[in-house]
């Protein structure tokens, strides 16, 4: 029997053994989406006890103690941080099967050197190990960025945002890259209450006098160009599916105009002008190199009366069952078209989606980027063993999983980079299998440059992190 996240957690055949332990085990990580705080990176914030540092904004975690049927005040309400690591502890004990479980212990033992089980019963004994450990500066938030050997992180910041933190971060001289991501979500959702404020705002961060979709193109480009000077090259959309309705231009000025007066679109409306200014943003992406990553497959904020105390991101979302495999191909079809088609890296929470989203991007490859279209990596509710194998296997079996990008955080949280280390572990178990079962030659040139590439360089590259 195994020792519970051993040397070789994860790892049964000896060659997934080497592969990790002599190629990617010490390799340096690309965070390239998450969503840490550049405020929080730059004043390098330290924390008083773990559950700061853990439970202060993991959806994760709380949604999983609602599940164990934990009162909300030991999740997200008055109880001491004290009460809620134990109340914690008690429901992570019994996690079987959760990655959530791995993860936990994972960054107990490599940021706190704990290797013994969280459970409620050694609750106490690991509050106080960790607090212990947290008064050392070496458990900031930079200190902690810096031992985890992250080279880049890609923050997610909205275009109407002044980029400050960014900006004293490089003056600053941080080792580390701390990059801004475009994220044009609340520009795109043209049926939210709040739009119309929200274009007001965007207009005078711009200095565009925003009165049509026309002069929004162009408010939006100009952000760019300030993201694109603080390091930018990446943007993201969180999308309830990918979608492509037919339009011209004289309609969408019209139901801009429709709706900055107030006044109420059908779903129709909403669906092309949706396509309408994503198509523009995606040809925006094309001229400057920036790729482009498409987050789709999300119901969002389902329990309302959680949804009025705490607001969104708080564990209260799910898998939605909206196809996208016609729309998809038409949406990247129009901008390939015009010789517009960005990198794109395309995620569905829906893991039902992994062999149509594969077979998708393979009709939009070109020699321009080996993988210029990507399936990403398994996502949120999916990157568990079995979510982060079928996501690869799937990819592996329609198209060519040494050009994969890899693993990201999509985290909140400093120590959050053990997933990477999550992720590796599959990444060689799986392609260690394929080899010992005869699948795949034990040529070790090969096999090492698979599994670097996917684990860091392929990453590197794709971006232009060089």
């Amino acid at each position: 029997m195994k020792q519970f996240i051993g040397q070789d957690f994860l790892l049964n055949t000896a060659t997934a053994k080497r592969l990790y332990h002599d190629y990617v085990e010490n390799l340096p990580l690309i965070d390239y989406h998450c969503h840490l705080s550049p405020k929080e990176i730059y004043e390098d914030r330290s924390y008083e006890n773990i559950t700061q540092l853990w439970l202060g904004a993991d959806h994760y975690k709380w949604r999983l103690m609602r599940a164990n049927g934990i009162e909300e005040k030991y999740i997200t309400g008055n109880a001491s941080d004290e009460e809620k690591f134990e109340k914690w502890a008690q429901t992570i004990e019994g996690a079987i099967g959760n990655p959530l479980y791995h993860w936990s212990h994972l960054e107990l033992k490599k940021y706190f050197g704990y290797e013994g089980v969280l459970t409620y019963k050694t609750a106490k004994d690991v509050w106080s190990l960790c607090n212990e450990k947290l008064k050392q500066s070496t458990m900031s938030a930079r200190n902690l960025i810096l031992q985890s050997n992250v080279k880049v992180i890609c923050t997610t910041d909205d275009p109407a945002d002044d980029l400050s933190w960014h900006k004293r971060l490089r003056e600053d001289d941080f080792k580390v890259k701390v990059l801004p991501t475009f994220r044009p979500d609340l520009a795109i959702a043209i049926e939210k209450t709040d739009f119309t404020e929200y274009i007001q705002r965007l207009s005078r961060v711009s200095g565009v006098q925003i009165t049509d979709f026309r002069n929004l193109v162009k408010a939006l480009n100009l952000r760019m160009d300030v993201f694109g000077l603080a390091g930018c090259c990446i943007s993201d959309h969180g999308l309830s599916y990918i979608m492509y309705e037919t339009f011209n231009n004289q309609e969408i000025e019209r139901i801009f105009d429709k709706r900055m007066h107030g006044k109420v679109l059908c779903m129709t409306e909403i669906r092309k002008y949706k396509t309408a200014l994503l198509i523009e943003l995606g040809k925006s992406y094309a001229e400057r190199n920036w790729v482009m990553q498409l987050h789709y497959g999300v119901q969002r904020d389902l329990n309302s009366c959680i949804f009025e105390k705490l607001g969104a991101d708080a564990g209260i979302d799910a898998i939605d069952s909206k196809c996208s495999a016609v729309e998809m191909g038409q949406f990247l079809n129009v901008l390939c078209k015009q010789h517009l088609l960005p990198k794109t890296i395309i995620y569905s929470l829906n893991p039902m989606d992994d062999a149509i989203i594969d077979t998708v991007i393979g009709c939009f490859q070109d020699s321009s980027q080996a993988g210029k279209i990507q399936h990403g990596s398994a996502w949120w509710f999916n990157d568990h063993i079995t979510g982060m194998k079928k996501q690869m296997t799937s990819l592996a079996n329609t198209g060519l999983l040494k050009n994969f990008v890899g693993m990201l955080t999509d985290s909140r949280s400093f120590i959050s980079y053990a997933r990477h280390e999550y992720f590796r572990r599959i990444l060689c178990q799986m392609i260690g299998e394929w080899v010992e079962n005869g699948e795949y030659p034990n040529d070790d040139e090969q096999l090492k440059s698979i599994v670097e590439n996917i684990a860091y360089y392929n990453a590197k590259k794709y971006f232009g992190f060089e």
